[in-house]
């Protein structure tokens, strides 16, 4: 594919669009179906008749379809909707779900975006493993120095914490705490 544009580090997608895409559901990280279509510029309906065809390679573990709950509060948490007028909830693929789409989907793109995606998954675990570093160098911290210093501790744990998503309400209303 000649008319493909890569970045400057030879990758087809830049890494920020992959892991946005990312989401934990059930206690996974996961890439939704339209997703992985946009991704590998087919349509869903296309990446999906692929998956059914081969079904015995997509355990739950590797994929799952969201039930009608998941799929409305995902969409309530993200604010614009690339899923517009579905019938049904999304399919949500594993890692190892997408490890196992390059076995199905054969084109040079699916391969690279399979391999891209696979950084992503990595790049993720990476930082997920640094921050871990970061909390325990901080307890450490924390019972290596007296109360004094408490206040700045409780305070950096603080910004440590993923920022809540509160839902504001529509239209003019002010705004309310739940607390």
């Amino acid at each position: 594919m000649a008319n493909q544009t890569t970045s400057n580090d030879g990758s087809i997608i830049p890494l920020d669009i992959i892991t946005h895409s990312i989401y934990l559901i059930r206690g996974q990280k996961v890439l939704l179906d339209a997703d992985l279509a946009g991704l590998y510029k087919v349509e869903t309906r296309i990446l999906l008749q692929s998956v059914k065809r081969n079904r015995e390679r997509f355990p739950e573990d590797f994929m799952f379809q969201l039930s009608k709950q998941e799929f409305n509060d995902l969409r309530s948490q993200i604010v614009t909707s690339s899923w517009g007028g579905r019938r049904y909830p999304p399919f949500a693929f594993t890692e190892q779900g997408v490890a196992m789409l390059s076995s199905v989907l054969r084109s040079q793109r699916a391969i690279q975006v399979n391999v891209e995606i696979m950084r992503a998954f990595v790049e993720l675990r990476r930082l997920l493993a640094s921050s871990t570093d970061l909390s325990n160098k901080l307890e450490q911290l924390e019972q290596k120095y007296d109360a004094q210093f408490k206040i700045v501790f409780d305070a950096i744990r603080e910004l440590m914490k993923p920022p809540e998503h509160k839902q504001r309400p529509i239209g003019f209303a002010p705004w309310k705490d739940d607390k």
